[in-house]
């Protein structure tokens, strides 16, 4: 058998790690949150595989392609082209939906211009990115944004007092700098006392030059009327300010439906284009099998080229768990387990074989049902003549592997090793902690909860909740549960988002750039800068990287890179702190023998004893070990983290201090989630409701709902035909419930270990 060949690993924490993976075959790879199985699979074998066909290319495409650095790796022997299928959000902006990222509406459009009555033009006319077929008044998005003027000025306020409520436009701002030097305004005069003609000239002067404008004014400067700079710089472009200021633009900007277009997107000539009685906007805003459907009463020989690979893909959608989408939903809006099916069904009719396909874990965001089909379609790629490499921690996956390779044996530094190599059934029979988590017997709780109050949540109606009425038990756990699409996010968000003291916490990014870190989210990165201040006597703005205390060279960025015009950037470890970020004088500073920059690499568990006196620093600390964080580095930026991870740093803030009668809601938090690391997090859960609040918790791992003290199941199926409350109650009841998909996989769960 041909293997690829892994020889002296050690990307980050990865132990000089050698192995060999069977080609042609589906290998597993398992081990505990933070044990090293991202960085074997896709920080050095996905990466190697990358970089190398990058490399392939001429200078001018590198350059155009994402860039990677070579991993720290003695070498890889018989290793094929990789087809990378992560966790990423597929994202995009407003113009991209799951029609256009999928292809599907390129068939779509050809279809209504090749029997579409009366003809209005070819397909490129049925595109809401062409501006021969846009809608004019939103220019294809669908809908207006205006600005909140009361929201977005102080009126009581002069422009020296921050009369622009916005971040960027601050009085020091470079950016608010350019409305106090303009020398059109009195800048201690309060907005209210403007005439209108002021008032005009600051919001509405398109960009102009200034005739005499003052000293300080930049040479070359135009001014330009502060909405026109705003819709400029956050609402035409997609730009990672767009995203840096994201809650400041939400409470700033109204979105409402287009009023010409009422949300299609397209203008009105090619809106009268029809077959059988629908535009192409009413077919994209319907659910996937509601198009199959439709597709299938078509009747025209002359379009049948078009719509049997139309109908081909359309079923790829609803077989993978797809089904309750519409080709009209952007893709901004999709979670990352959607995200990855969609990029999944890319591959099922590709002609390409003996590729390594890396898939990161499928089964988050999935109803065990759901699981089996994508079960499915591993086996189709492994059947093609490809190699399937999966990152995974569920059971029902881990089970269809042909090899199994288990690292460990915890996380962080205490990972990063070999434990298991070899069977599903020799993995159940040895002494690792997935084996013994596989064997683990599981029993449904059977709680008391005679003494508790109710919360009760009245004629619910979102999306495909129509009219539901459910009770919740107070002070204790209630899992929400249902295929993906069934309604159950509906459900809890709608019912709960005007409940007072309600939390949710999910797994967005927080807003995060390669300068914030563990501390920095924590808001403990200045006590640990006090801290180094009062015990060498140095300023504390010295201890941070993005301030005085920067490396000169770097800049506090611990890289230096190079952009080189066709070539791709040439990106090196400072040379001068060594990848550290500081300057010499902070580095020299020490504590006990480290100075920041060793602070900055300790993990959390060896934080805690470093800062064991000083309960400001060790407490917060403390609580992000309670959630099973202790492998993760103080210094450890959170662009870096997965969704379960941001997840549970975001948890471990209502932890540090205790947080009593509130409601708790929790969106898949066992995502990335070792069956191990799951009792971790149940602990989490019990000192929430030990303070008295009350936690939620919508989810399909089987072994959180054996922990549930109330179960709530939303189903039958997604869409449309979902929405409905199949089960409310104690956990045994739901196992009567034939109706329910979530019982058949329960009762097998708990009987089969009972």
């Amino acid at each position: 058998m041909s293997m690829i060949r892994i020889h002296g690993a050690n990307q980050n924490n990865l132990k000089n790690i050698s192995v060999d993976i069977p080609k042609h075959q589906i290998t597993v790879f398992t081990g505990r949150s933070g044990s090293g199985k991202s960085s074997l699979v896709f920080n050095t074998i996905a990466a190697e595989s990358e970089r190398l066909l990058n490399e392939t290319y001429s200078t001018y495409i590198q350059h155009q392609l994402a860039q990677f650095s070579k991993p720290n790796v003695d070498l890889i022997e018989h290793l094929p082209v990789a087809m990378i299928i992560n966790q990423k959000r597929l994202g995009g902006n407003s113009r991209s939906t799951v029609g256009t990222i999928s292809d599907i509406y390129a068939s779509v459009r050809l279809l209504w211009s090749r029997i579409g009555e009366p003809f209005v033009g070819y397909s490129d006319i049925f595109s809401f990115n062409n501006p021969k077929g846009m809608c004019e008044t939103c220019s294809g998005l669908g809908y207006v944004e205006d600005i909140d003027l009361n929201e977005l000025l102080d009126f009581n306020k002069s422009l020296n007092e921050d009369a622009i409520r916005f971040p960027s436009f601050r009085p020091d701002s470079w950016r608010g700098k350019r409305y106090l030097y303009s020398g059109l305004f009195d800048n201690d005069k309060k907005l209210k006392d403007y005439t209108k003609e002021e008032l005009d000239t600051l919001l509405y002067t398109k960009p102009t030059k200034i005739k005499h404008p003052p000293d300080n004014w930049p040479r070359t400067a135009k001014f330009e009327g502060l909405i026109h700079r705003f819709r400029r710089s956050f609402l035409l472009n997609d730009n990672f300010e767009k995203n840096k200021f994201r809650d400041a633009i939400d409470r700033v900007v109204t979105s409402k439906k287009c009023p010409d277009c009422h949300g299609k997107r397209l203008n009105p000539s090619v809106l009268t284009c029809k077959i059988n009685n629908l535009d192409i906007a009413d077919f994209t805003n319907l659910s996937i099998d509601d198009a199959l459907k439709f597709i299938a009463d078509i009747d025209s020989p002359k379009a049948n080229v078009i719509i049997e690979p139309l109908q081909q893909q359309l079923e790829a959608l609803s077989y993978i768990g797809l089904n309750y989408l519409t080709l009209s939903r952007e893709t901004t809006t999709l979670s990352g387990g959607e995200s990855q099916r969609i990029k999944l069904i890319r591959h099922l009719n590709s002609a390409l074989s003996d590729l390594v396909y890396i898939i990161d874990e499928p089964s988050i965001g999935l109803h065990p049902d759901d699981i089996q089909r994508i079960n499915e379609i591993i086996q189709s790629l492994k059947d093609k003549g490809n190699t399937v490499l999966v990152v995974e921690h569920d059971p029902d996956v881990i089970k269809i592997a042909d090899h199994i390779i288990d690292l460990g044996p915890l996380a962080g530094k205490h990972g990063g090793e070999i434990t298991f190599t070899g069977t599903y059934n020799d993995l159940l029979n040895s002494d690792t902690h997935t084996g013994d988590a596989l064997g683990r017997t599981h029993h449904l709780k059977s709680p008391n909860l005679s003494d508790l109050n109710y919360m009760h949540l009245s004629h619910i109606s979102c999306n495909n909740i129509k009219d539901v009425s459910v009770k919740i038990p107070q002070h204790a756990m209630t899992v929400v549960t249902g295929v993906a699409g069934s309604g159950k996010s509906s459900l809890v968000h709608s019912g709960l988002k005007q409940v007072e003291d309600t939390i949710f916490i999910n797994q967005k990014p927080a807003h995060a750039s390669s300068r914030s870190n563990l501390l920095t989210y924590l808001n403990i990165f200045d006590d640990v800068r006090s801290y180094f201040s009062e015990a060498t006597g140095l300023k504390k703005s010295l201890f941070s990287y993005n301030s005085e205390g920067a490396c000169p060279e770097c800049h506090g960025k611990g890289i230096i890179k190079t952009e080189l015009a066709f070539m791709p950037d040439f990106t090196q470890i400072c040379d001068i702190c060594h990848g550290k970020r500081y300057n010499p004088e902070v580095l020299d500073a020490k504590i006990d023998g480290l100075n920041i920059a060793d602070i900055l690499a300790l993990t959390v568990d060896e934080s805690i004893t470093f800062f064991k006196k000083n309960d400001f620093i060790a407490q917060p600390l403390q609580a992000l070990k309670s959630t099973g964080l202790n492998y993760m580095t103080l210094g450890q930026t959170l662009d870096t983290l997965s969704g379960g991870e941001i997840q549970r740093v975001k948890l471990s803030k209502y932890l540090t201090k205790t947080v009593q009668h509130h409601t708790f809601v929790f969106d898949e938090p066992t995502t990335g989630l070792h069956e191990d690391d799951i009792p971790i997090l149940m602990d989490c859960f019990k000192r929430l409701i030990e303070a008295h609040n009350t936690v939620i918790i919508i989810e399909h791992n089987l072994t959180m709902m054996t922990h549930a003290d109330w179960l709530i199941d939303i189903g039958p199926f997604a869409g449309e035909k979902g929405g409905k409350l199949l089960y409310q109650g104690e956990p045994r009841g739901l196992l009567k419930v034939k109706s329910s998909i979530t019982a058949k996989y329960l009762k097998r769960y708990v009987s089969s270990s009972s």
